[in-house]
């Protein structure tokens, strides 16, 4: 249970922060702005502390996003019905194991405008937020059983996020070309992560 409970609160974290970082080195305006908004919040401070997290709104947009193309648990913890019901005309029967799809929910055009792009902009001054009430975007579940380390696992997110990107740039190795980025995904265990590791260079701007 212990080994569940920390993987839990690890490793999606970790897979998400490893997500958001190459959607922002294959998309350098959004590093950009993320970058600006960061070392304007935290500027007079000269260091990164929660005390401002509730300025950095696009940093906030941009994990957003990335959790709607990059879910790290994409099809959720398996739930059992509890009695036969009909579900857009499937007829699901008692005790059956069922999978919610968040990563196919995330990318759904129906729902989506221009599902298959990196588009953080979406998200601002957007009332859709984590909290399950939106149907079209659950990466955490919804109802009495979503992920009852929301919170935690948000913050072990947007601190180390927005760390990254006060003290650093970053540029990738050899003259590669952000495009050039490999973003092919492998499922291992019950998350979805980048199948190459990633090597970027950090260049300080800002030293502790």
């Amino acid at each position: 249970m212990y080994q569940d409970m920390f993987a839990a609160g690890t490793d999606t974290s970790a897979t998400t922060v490893d997500w958001t970082m190459a959607e922002m080195l294959t998309n350098p305006s959004v590093l950009e702005k993320a970058q600006e908004e960061v070392r304007r919040a935290f500027g007079e401070k000269g260091y990164v502390d929660e005390s401002k997290f509730d300025q950095l709104k696009y940093l906030k947009a941009v994990i957003k996003e990335t959790l709607r193309l990059h879910p790290p648990d994409p099809l959720l913890l398996p739930r059992l019905s509890r009695e036969k019901c009909e579900i857009d005309g499937y007829d699901i029967q008692e005790k059956t194991q069922v999978l919610v799809n968040v990563w196919a929910i995330g990318r759904d055009s129906r729902y989506w405008e221009d599902a298959e792009c990196f588009k953080a902009e979406r998200f601002l001054d957007s009332s859709i937020d984590f909290n399950g009430n939106n149907f079209e975007y659950i990466p955490f579940g919804a109802g009495r059983r979503m992920c009852p380390g929301m919170s935690f696992g948000l913050a072990n997110v947007e601190h180390p996020l927005a760390l990254f990107q006060y003290h650093f740039d970053w540029k990738l190795p050899n003259g590669m070309k952000h495009q050039e980025l490999d973003m092919s995904q492998v499922y291992l265990g019950v998350t979805v992560r980048r199948q190459l590791d990633m090597h970027v260079i950090p260049i300080i701007t800002n030293p502790v």
